[in-house]
């Protein structure tokens, strides 16, 4: 009867050093074990998290043309997503190709995928729905989505692509600039809420600025205040 209860208490003791700090000799050195993990931590790790302040507009029409942003950006996301997704698939197999002529004839190949699995939704898109997709595409992949074209096409399609675009007023070598420019912020926003709302699925930008510095920056903005 001993041995058994003894046997308990043993039990009830590691399952309890599991989810519980470790102090060492040093008293400023803690360790954490987390249940069902038999490492020690330094520190837990957590996810990014943005405490969001609530939306506020100098008029009825500030507020309509945010919520008209909103969602045109929630409505185009997915696809620059998938471009930058498309895009490092892309250069992974492009890199284990040896041979240039075979790299073209890939790159071609993944170009014409691209280009059906994108045309016919693109079309419905409309002209600002059409440039917010090219920012949003540079601040997934960094690369204007002129520059993109080049890369898989040549030059002459690249210029070709832009002076069509310039018809409808898109051009492809606009570039993502929350730092410098109200409404590409505001499109930040838009998309920080929607990650943390699990509207869209976040995929981080790979430009360089972070969104709480945005937020300190743009807060006196009369259009909107966070």
């Amino acid at each position: 009867m001993k041995k058994l209860v003894a046997i308990f208490i043993l039990g009830i003791c590691s399952f309890w050093s599991f989810s519980q700090e470790t102090q060492l000799d040093s008293i400023s050195d803690y360790f954490v074990r987390m249940e069902g993990d038999s490492l020690l931590l330094s520190s837990i790790p957590l996810d990014e998290v943005y405490i969001f302040g609530k939306l506020e507009f100098a008029d009825q029409n500030e507020k309509l043309r945010y919520y008209i942003l909103r969602r045109k950006t929630i409505k185009v996301y997915p696809y620059a997503k998938l471009a930058a997704e498309r895009l490092v698939e892309l250069n992974d197999s492009i890199s284990k190709i040896t041979k240039r002529r075979a790299q073209k004839r890939y790159t071609k190949k993944v170009q014409k995928f691209i280009e059906d699995e994108f045309a016919e939704e693109l079309k419905k898109l409309t002209r600002t729905e059409g440039q917010i997709l090219v920012k949003l595409i540079h601040r997934q992949t960094g690369t204007t989505a002129f520059d993109l074209v080049k890369d898989l096409r040549s030059g002459w399609r690249a210029f070709w692509y832009n002076a069509t675009a310039k018809v409808f007023k898109i051009s492809l070598k606009e570039e993502f600039r929350p730092t410098q420019v109200h409404e590409d912020y505001l499109i930040e926003d838009i998309l920080q809420r929607a990650f943390a709302a699990s509207r869209l699925k976040r995929q981080k930008s790979v430009l360089d600025y972070d969104y709480a510095q945005l937020s300190n920056k743009w807060k006196p903005s009369p259009a909107v205040k966070d």
